[in-house]
């Protein structure tokens, strides 16, 4: 099981993000974004490179997708909060949507 994130070792990881509109969600168990697009096409196009990328390393994020928007939630539930992995998927995401 993956350790969730704590103390300097939470505030390290999160702090590259928070900077690129990534916040912690009120609950303090995760963290969350909305990424705009220009068109459907492009917010779809980007869910699926994430959803590839996120299937191969089993970790999948809570999302929803309306016309050119996608709102995100990212948490590891089965560690009950903020883990590596989510850092590593908000990063991706990120990459992702710069290359849109």
């Amino acid at each position: 099981m993956t350790e969730t994130l704590q103390g300097p070792a939470r505030t390290e990881a999160l702090a590259p993000l928070l900077t690129r509109g990534w916040a912690e969600t009120k609950d303090g168990t995760g963290i969350e974004k909305r990424f705009e697009f220009r068109n459907f096409n492009e917010a779809f196009g980007f869910m699926t490179r994430v959803a590839l990328w996120a299937e191969k390393r089993d970790h999948h994020p809570d999302w929803r997708n309306v016309y050119r928007t996608v709102e995100v939630t990212l948490s590891t539930h089965d560690a009950g909060g903020l883990t590596q992995k989510d850092i590593n998927l908000a990063e991706k995401m990120d990459e992702a949507a710069a290359h849109v």
